[in-house]
């Protein structure tokens, strides 16, 4: 890893990260100001160079290499994600053994996805020729990670990226950037050169004066829908990339199996505190099932322990900082205000935002129309799945989708009207394995993430046609 130390003096020297839980300092991380981006772009200029005259045989072995250094030592890559952002104990020791996969599938896209040929003699007028193509990199990506998968997001970036043979500056995100540069500093143990992957740690200003460069060629954001419509005002000419929310449905039909629905939506919903751009936020529940289904789900989100995440017994974690908590409640009094019924919940100590249940809730709130982020669930009764379809698909944004049936035709219904990027049938919108396409429709996202899918965003085609000369 490449750091930088660019020092006016109307900046502070440093980041200081704290614990969302209990306010402790975690670690500091240089903050760079805007006038370092030309600095950054000059030393990612240089990886880009070193990158792309890696064969891919390195390329792979660098990234298999640090996937098993961050498998040996992922207790306390867990304990460093708790730590900075917040997450429970169990859930950043999942988020650690997905970011060993995504590192390793990375990999495998190094060795296999490098073009194909092309058959030029199945067009009239082309038989005397024959060809190929070949996936070259881009140059400079600058990617920037949020706080919620401080460590896997961060993989789903840099690993598809170093397989194309790119160089990468990366702007993590300020409230929680020590697990991506401990993960960076491990590909460069693997063998990564030093400026491949640069780390710019800063602010708004920075990440905007990166986003600007003319010499970058592609921006892979994660994050929030308007800071994702500020850098394609800024970008210029290059490709975007961009997953920027949910505020996921979930459908419930009266044939499924009712308490594996419930467990299935309490898990998909409180996971990160709710700070998942996939987690269950609406349920549309028939209304045959829709006295059971609230029953069970109040009574499951009750009985989840709220505390401290360091802890294995620990079901939700806080919330990323209390300014963020204390928002969320103001949007929930609001939906109250205008109606809705609390079921379970709203309580608030300190970041701790306890899980929180409404029903009535006006399809005029930000509640219903917006993405939360935080641990707030929304039931709704439904008299058909046509009424849930038209509901699910209301917001202007969706990754995924939810559906509980035992009906294969209700199933595949709903898969083919519901906009969004997954479907996931009988399972809650919280799953994603990292192999598959991820990304959503309308304003959700631009492009896909999903090793493959950005490794392929990530680098460019080039043909090579030779026309057979007779003598």
């Amino acid at each position: 890893m490449t750091s930088l130390r660019f020092q006016p003096s109307s900046t502070p020297d440093f980041i200081s990260v704290t614990s969302p839980f209990d306010g402790a300092e975690v670690g500091t991380v240089v903050n760079l100001p805007p006038e370092a981006a030309p600095i950054l772009v000059q030393t990612a200029k240089e990886g880009a160079e070193m990158s792309r005259g890696l064969p891919r045989h390195e390329r792979a072995r660098i990234l298999e290499a640090c996937a098993g250094l961050v498998e040996g030592d992922r207790d306390a890559f867990a304990t460093l994600i708790v730590a900075e952002s917040g997450k429970t104990l169990r859930q950043a020791q999942k988020e650690v053994l997905r970011c060993v996969n995504t590192l390793k599938l990375s990999a495998d896209e190094a060795r296999r996805n490098a073009g194909e040929v092309i058959p030029f003699s199945s067009y009239v007028g082309s038989e005397n020729r024959q060809g190929w193509f070949t996936r070259e990199p881009l140059g400079i990506i600058v990617a920037i990670t949020p706080y919620n998968d401080p460590l896997n997001l961060v993989a789903h970036k840099l690993g598809p990226a170093i397989a194309g043979g790119n160089a990468v500056i990366l702007k993590p995100s300020e409230l929680a950037p020590l697990s991506a540069i401990k993960l960076v500093n491990y590909l460069t143990a693997a063998g990564m050169p030093s400026n491949v992957v640069t780390v710019a740690t800063g602010g708004a200003a920075l990440a905007e004066a990166l986003v600007s460069a003319r010499e970058v060629r592609m921006i892979s954001f994660t994050g929030g829908f308007v800071t994702g419509e500020k850098i394609a005002r800024s970008a210029g000419l290059k490709k975007l990339a961009m997953d920027l929310g949910g505020n996921a449905p979930v459908i419930v039909m009266p044939d499924c199996d009712l308490e594996d629905a419930i467990e299935s939506c309490v898990s998909g919903a409180y996971w990160a505190a709710g700070q998942n751009c996939i987690g269950t936020q609406r349920i549309l529940v028939h209304e045959d099932v829709y006295e059971s289904f609230k029953t069970g789900f109040v009574s499951g989100t009750r009985a989840l322990k709220v505390g401290d995440p360091s802890q294995l017994s620990t079901d939700v974690g806080p919330m990323i900082t209390m300014r963020s908590a204390e928002k969320v409640r103001s949007i929930v009094v609001d939906a109250l205000e205008r109606g809705a019924k609390l079921l379970a919940g709203n309580e608030l100590k300190g970041s701790l935002y306890s899980p929180t249940v409404l029903e009535d809730v006006s399809f005029e709130c930000d509640l219903w129309n917006q993405e939360i982020f935080a641990p707030v669930v929304v039931l709704q009764k439904v008299t058909s799945l046509n009424e849930a379809l038209v509901l699910a698909n209301d917001p202007d944004y969706m990754l995924h989708a939810g559906v509980f049936t035992n009906d294969l035709q209700v199933a595949l219904k709903a898969a083919a009207s519901l906009d969004a990027g997954g479907v996931m049938i009988n399972d809650s919108s919280d799953y994603r394995f990292d192999a598959m396409p991820f990304g959503g429709f309308k304003y959700g996202s631009l492009g896909r993430e999903g090793v493959r899918f950005a490794y392929e965003d990530m680098t460019q085609p080039k043909v090579v046609c030779i026309r057979k000369v007779t003598a």
